[in-house]
């Protein structure tokens, strides 16, 4: 069994969905792994009621599935299923792109350049989750700035599914400078409000994920292979 940090009685399903999180972005809970609820509730230090709310909270972002007669497994979507979803998620980000142009104020657009400038300061980060955290962080701060409640409700939804793969696709260091150079230039579209460079931008740049993606998938299924 995984060793896992015993968690205060607080705000406990959201601890427990924040822990478990990490562990399936790490691959320490790898796809396809059950999660037994009473082994991982001892584990935790806590009952099994908050364990089950933080697995509710998984089963929503798409990171966990969920059976009333078997216990929770991590989610394993195959590669076309989680390219079809970076599809859409590429053409949501791009209209939040052309709509951050006409709708963010200039205090948003100063935070989202600061966030980016947060990115860079931090490329050399070895903490895999702080670095993505602020990547991520970025592009919500874009479709915030739309003020468009249909736009931000579906980002999440595809957003919150897609949060291991885009990971995945983000974390080695060559995707890190790639990440900066596209994040500089929809900045600098966002500065000057040009709709076609920054909605190009944003989705480009989840396009390439699919790419980064296929490299992954192809690893994960050669060392499992390997394994057999």
């Amino acid at each position: 069994m995984i060793d896992l940090p015993s968690l205060p009685r607080q705000r406990l399903g959201e601890q427990i969905a924040d822990v478990l999180r990490e562990q399936i972005l790490l691959g320490q809970l790898p796809p396809g792994k059950n999660i037994p609820e009473r082994e991982t509730a001892a584990a935790l230090g806590v009952s099994r009621t908050p364990l089950r709310e933080g697995l509710l909270v998984l089963e929503s972002e798409g990171l966990i599935e969920m059976s009333p007669s078997k216990s929770p497994v991590v989610a394993n979507p195959s590669f076309v299923e989680v390219s079809h979803l970076l599809l859409v998620q590429s053409a949501l980000e791009g209209l939040a792109g052309e709509c951050a142009c006409d709708a963010a104020t200039q205090d948003e657009i100063d935070r989202i350049e600061a966030k980016h400038r947060m990115m860079l300061a931090n490329v050399e980060e070895p903490d895999q989750i702080k670095f993505f955290q602020i990547d991520m962080s970025f592009h919500e701060a874009i479709v915030a700035s739309t003020k468009n409640p249909s736009l931000i409700k579906t980002h999440k939804q595809y957003h919150s599914r897609l949060w291991r793969v885009r990971f995945l696709s983000a974390r080695d260091r060559s995707a890190r400078d790639k990440a900066m150079i596209d994040h500089g230039r929809i900045a600098e579209g966002l500065r000057l409000r040009d709709k076609e460079q920054v909605s190009g931008e944003m989705r480009d740049h989840l396009r390439r994920a699919i790419d980064n993606i296929r490299i992954v998938f192809s690893e994960e299924e050669a060392a499992t292979a390997s394994d057999s």
